[in-house]
């Protein structure tokens, strides 16, 4: 039988393949070489959470401790008199001691000047008169102002903000003797070496920016 002659769409695609080198290239998602990859499947936000079984063991839900906020320290003023007083020969100032009770020996002496709070009703000169009678024996009268310090310190869990009027006197009278349970120590010491017996710097600046004490 013989050969049909062929159709010419045929004839035209073979003389076509002859000619051109021609690959084919796979549709999306066909053969091994267009493999797609897998995609990762996202959990909608507002996906609902699965009830859990009742008869399931929960885990403790352990808190953070809270730690306790620390007491807060009130505040408390005082007001102090008190001063230098200078004996008849106006070469002495008093001084009184107390023990250190830093000191593991019990016997070093802090020395500061004499001074005592402010009674109701009292004005500071008053009260400086009266304490410096009450600590260390001794009558006087006063001669004028040497100013006043302020500092701060802790007691009896509380913030201490301490003021104190100084003032210069002039022994008149008295016998001089330590008040009990207050004070340890009275002593006169030559005025010039004051400022080196008082423990306290607030009180060695005050002293040492007083000037002449024996006017």
């Amino acid at each position: 039988m013989a050969n049909s002659p062929a159709a010419p769409n045929a004839l035209v695609t073979k003389a076509r393949l002859g000619q051109y080198p021609c690959f084919m290239n796979p549709a999306p998602g066909a053969g091994s070489e267009g493999t797609k990859k897998k995609k990762r499947r996202r959990r909608p936000a507002n996906r609902a959470l699965q009830p859990q079984d009742p008869n399931t063991p929960q885990k403790p839900v352990q808190k953070k401790p809270v730690k306790p906020s620390k007491p807060y320290a009130k505040r408390v003023d005082e007001v102090s008199a008190g001063g230098l007083v200078i004996d008849v020969s106006g070469t002495r100032g008093l001084l009184i001691g107390r023990i250190d009770l830093k000191d593991a020996t019990k016997e070093r002496l802090l020395w500061s000047l004499p001074k005592g709070h402010i009674e109701e009703g009292e004005t500071p000169e008053q009260a400086a008169l009266r304490e410096v009678q009450e600590e260390t024996g001794i009558e006087s009268e006063i001669s004028k102002s040497l100013g006043s310090i302020d500092f701060w310190f802790m007691a009896g869990g509380k913030r201490i903000h301490k003021t104190v009027h100084h003032f210069l006197f002039r022994e008149t009278g008295g016998v001089l003797a330590p008040q009990v349970s207050e004070v340890d120590e009275v002593a006169w010491f030559p005025l010039e070496q004051i400022i080196d017996q008082l423990a306290y710097p607030d009180e060695k600046k005050l002293i040492a920016r007083s000037g002449d004490l024996k006017e």
